[in-house]
């Protein structure tokens, strides 16, 4: 586990300003800085004539040995690679095994592995498998792998995005980081500019999250969740997808040996998740995700520490839930009360280790929890992708109500949608009619839905109604399988925006900046070829979610758990902008923020003063763009400085 940074320059001989490859080296080394607290254990830099790899390592596994970058190469040529891997690889024990079968465990006198850890295996995979290596690995990871003969670059991110990897070229050459931060110090180098995107910025107010590929800065992009890519000095990145969902279905059968099924492999997927050389807890809210998880684990480790975080507002608590839940299953129990001086006061870091701005306001529990855990252990594991899999969100219930509108007429459905614009806001059914007269294309883009389109125009300067929601999920629907039953499509299409734009992305930048490592079981190779044959009947009925899981989990997860619905780490933001806890903070953050030429403030104070006075909720909506305010101020302006603490963590817990 490590942050990553690296630059291939485009040419070797100096620069007419003077710069070389060691020039450049220097910076890197110095740009790693931005992201010191994904690694605190190790920095440091390496390069050739054309290729620089710097990193900053959190020792997880082999952590005597398995140094980076890393050397490996056949017998011929033992250093010919140089890797640099950010994640963890879960099947690397079969992995090696495989490879000493068929090439031999021997190279002459030396061994084929050096070391006890999963890098070797990912370099040795490549060296044999080429490309299609990044399908046999069953983790997270994103990496890199510079061949010292061919001067071919391969990058790779693991299927989901759990990872990540931002991306940026230019004449100068083209970079890559685990953070948006080392490569902006580095832009000058790729004779790049800093200039925002709008269309970026309007796809961001409308999700709530910057969507894949884009950043808000326009010469930095992400290499894509699922994807590879091959660059060579001078050139372009040459970006292939190698990880296509297509949820099958496979007719359910014997019910029983189906549920034992998902039951047995999220059991394998946890064991496997809790190699480790170091202490591993686990994050417990009051729903079934985290509480499987925890439940697994401490058949591996009975001594399981597990961390949840909460609110002291009624309603917005899971903690009381989540002690009874160690409780039954055996572990000790921390819990992380957050107070709203902490929520506002923790802002503009949080903002910082984001890189791009994110409005999901579970961020700050998150990150509190994550930093009361990383007092006691360096690894957890957590729950997210669940929903994604397994059809968890209420949302996924909509095609049950919709379907009467499949019956009807083209002609008819068009006219129940003139019949809705016709009914006053608020008015029961209205919702209803309208959903029901779109296509799915139309009407899902996402668990985030935020501002409509005459919000957007109030707010944002230079609003362009034809940058709309479809920029992003017209590419993901149009190579769906039609056959696909609805509740699989909204789940396809939320792998690719909602999962890794929001959830992955808090996710690893909140433990991350805690120097915390995250593992997500749910979210495994195998866990998903039995989740995506799972029929729509068994995922959701007319009373809950995640049917088919929650069988599957009968004799794994507590009863008072088992049928609760999921609250996780909420947030009661929208008491708060009205009150004392945030109301003037917000105030403030509009006066100051320098995004006049970007977003009409004035209609921003309108939108704050008409939630305050209620009854409408714009908690949501200003939540949005107070964020994107203090990550301006933070990276544009450079007016917010945040205190960010240098890593202090031991090696070992």
């Amino acid at each position: 586990m490590c942050g990553l940074l690296g630059f291939l320059t485009a040419q070797t001989a100096t620069t007419p300003d003077g710069r070389t490859v060691e020039t450049t080296a220097a910076q890197v080394y110095e740009a790693l800085h931005c992201q010191r607290h994904r690694g605190p254990d190790e920095k440091g830099t390496w390069n050739d004539d054309r290729m620089i790899f710097g990193f900053n390592r959190l020792s997880i596994i082999d952590i005597e040995h398995s140094h980076q970058p890393l050397r490996w190469g056949p017998p011929e040529n033992r250093e010919r690679y140089a890797l640099t891997f950010n994640g963890e690889i879960y099947n690397y024990l079969e992995l090696r095994e495989e490879l000493r079968a068929a090439h031999g465990a021997e190279f002459g006198d030396q061994p084929m592995f050096a070391t006890e850890g999963d890098s070797e295996a990912i370099v040795a995979a490549f060296h044999y498998w080429g490309a299609e290596a990044a399908k046999r690995l069953r983790g997270m990871f994103a990496f890199a792998i510079w061949d010292t003969e061919q001067h071919k670059l391969f990058i790779a991110r693991d299927p989901f995005g759990i990872k990540p990897l931002f991306l940026a070229t230019g004449a100068g050459g083209t970079a890559f980081s685990s953070e948006k931060k080392s490569l902006l110090e580095l832009l000058p180098e790729l004779e790049l500019s800093d200039s925002l995107d709008p269309r970026a910025l309007e796809h961001y107010t409308v999700l709530q999250y910057v969507p894949e590929p884009e950043t808000l800065h326009a010469d930095i992009r992400r290499l894509e969740s699922g994807c590879y890519a091959w660059i060579e000095p001078g050139q372009a990145p040459r970006v292939t997808r190698y990880f296509n969902p297509q949820f099958r279905v496979r007719p359910f059968g014997d019910a029983k040996a189906r549920y034992k099924e998902i039951a047995a492999a999220l059991e394998d997927s946890v064991a496997k998740h809790m190699r480790a050389d170091v202490t591993v807890g686990s994050f417990l809210s009051g729903g079934i995700d985290s509480t499987a998880i925890a439940a697994l684990a401490i058949r591996h480790n009975p001594n399981l520490l597990t961390f949840t975080s909460a609110f002291e507002r009624q309603g917005y608590s899971e903690a009381d839930v989540a002690a009874e839940t160690a409780e039954a299953i055996g572990a000790k129990h921390f819990i992380r009360m957050v107070t709203p001086e902490d929520f506002a006061g923790a802002i503009p870091e949080i903002v910082w280790y984001l890189d791009e701005p994110v409005a999901d306001p579970a961020l700050v529990p998150l990150y509190f929890v994550a930093k009361e855990a990383r007092k006691h252990v360096k690894v957890v594991l957590s729950g997210e992708g669940a929903d994604e899999l397994f059809g968890g969100y209420t949302i996924y219930r909509e095609p049950l109500s919709l379907k009467p509108f499949e019956y009807l007429p083209k002609g008819v459905r068009k006219l129940a949608g003139l019949l809705s614009d016709c009914i006053p806001e608020g008015t029961r059914g209205k919702s209803l009619l309208h959903r029901g007269s779109l296509k799915l294309e139309d009407r899902y883009y996402g668990n985030a839905r935020s501002f409509n389109d005459a919000q957007l125009r109030s707010v944002l300067r230079d609003f362009r109604p034809e940058w709309t929601h479809q920029d992003v999920t017209g590419p993901i629907y149009g190579v769906q399988d039609r056959s696909m039953d609805p509740v699989a499509r909204m789940q396809h299409l939320d792998l690719f925006t909602w999962l890794r734009g929001d959830i992955l992305v808090k996710a690893d930048k909140m433990t991350m900046a805690n120097s915390l490592e995250l593992r997500v079981p749910f979210l495994d190779n195998e866990v998903f070829k039995v989740a995506e044959q799972i029929p729509f009947e068994q995922k959701i009925t007319k009373e809950t979610t995640k049917y088919a899981l929650r069988q599957a989990l009968e004799d794994i997860v507590p009863p008072h758990v088992l049928h609760r619905a999921k609250l996780g780490f909420p947030v009661p933001l929208r008491h708060w902008l009205r009150g004392p806890e945030l109301y003037d903070w917000a105030r403030q953050q509009i006066a100051d923020s320098g995004t006049d030429h970007l977003l009409n403030k004035a209609a921003v104070t309108a939108m704050l003063e008409a939630h305050r006075t209620g009854p409408i909720d714009h908690s949501r909506r200003l939540w949005t763009l107070l964020i994107f305010m203090v990550w301006h101020g933070i990276f544009v302006e450079q007016r917010i400085k945040p205190e960010i603490q240098e890593p202090v963590y031991p090696v070992n817990l």
